[in-house]
């Protein structure tokens, strides 16, 4: 058992719901060892400073609750850089232990560079639907336009120098790769431009993206599929494969290992 509970802080395109969880099976991990599991609750295509003043106040209330002193931070993808400006720029420094990573582009992604130097009109048309479309589904202040200017490595460096690593807080941080664009049908089409543009990634982003803290390196699976942005979250509920061998057979071992991480740190 951990000594803090778990904050698991979602990415961008989901919510946290009750019937649909966006952490597939990951949570009972932790729950089994008798820690406490709380979620986010954030947007899920606000901007980095709105997403960051909700996660402020699910910690404030988290740590009313409980009586516990910090929290052990899950964080994927975008969520990762909502919970790092909540750290540095709300005060929540004081009440995180550690902010374990999962793919977040916290250096930047030379993919959304090279979209963002398009004509912008038919880019921003495209987020306004999205937007709409995040409204229906629960979000209060969706920003898709202004959440993917963030992950440019521009704004990326502009973050790095803004919101430091703060010397108390445990940072680790993994990587995750697919095998071919064909390995999630989901992730195809993305996943053959990031690939042409910087090379081997999840679907989205590529683990010079993603390295921040501690970078415990690239996971890999080992089936022939790899693992997806989506699989990193445990979306479709099971394993990858029966046969064992050379790298993960299911997302949970990664999540075993950042449990004992966090047992061995004593957090």
């Amino acid at each position: 058992m951990l000594r803090f509970p778990i904050l698991f802080v979602h990415g961008m395109g989901f919510r946290d719901r009750k019937l649909i969880n966006y952490w597939g099976r990951i949570p009972k991990i932790f729950t089994d060892d008798g820690n406490m599991v709380f979620y986010g609750g954030q947007d899920s295509n606000g901007s980095i400073e709105d997403n960051s003043y909700t996660l402020k106040e699910r910690i404030e209330e988290i740590i009313s609750e409980t009586g516990t002193e910090k929290l052990n931070v899950i964080a994927h993808s975008k969520g990762g850089l909502d919970m790092r400006y909540a750290i540095c720029q709300l005060g929540m420094a004081k009440y995180v232990a550690s902010l374990t990573t999962i793919n977040t582009p916290h250096n930047g992604s030379k993919t959304i560079d090279k979209i963002l130097a398009l004509p912008q009109l038919p880019v921003m048309l495209g987020c306004r639907c999205t937007d709409l479309w995040m409204r229906l589904l629960g979000d209060k202040k969706p920003h898709t336009y202004k959440t993917i200017q963030s992950f440019s490595t521009g704004s990326a460096q502009r973050f790095e120098k803004e919101n430091p690593d703060e010397n108390d807080i445990y940072y680790q941080s993994y990587a995750c790769v697919m095998n071919s664009s064909r390995s999630d049908i989901f992730m195809l089409i993305p996943h053959i431009v990031v690939y042409n543009i910087e090379g081997e990634n999840d679907g989205f982003l590529t683990p010079e993206s993603v390295m921040h803290g501690d970078f415990k390196g690239i996971v890999r699976s080992n089936s022939r599929r790899g693992i997806s942005h989506c699989d990193e979250v445990d979306m479709r509920r099971r394993r990858f494969t029966k046969k064992s061998g050379e790298g993960v057979s299911d997302i949970l071992d990664m999540y075993r290992e950042i449990l004992q991480t966090l047992k061995d740190k004593g957090l």
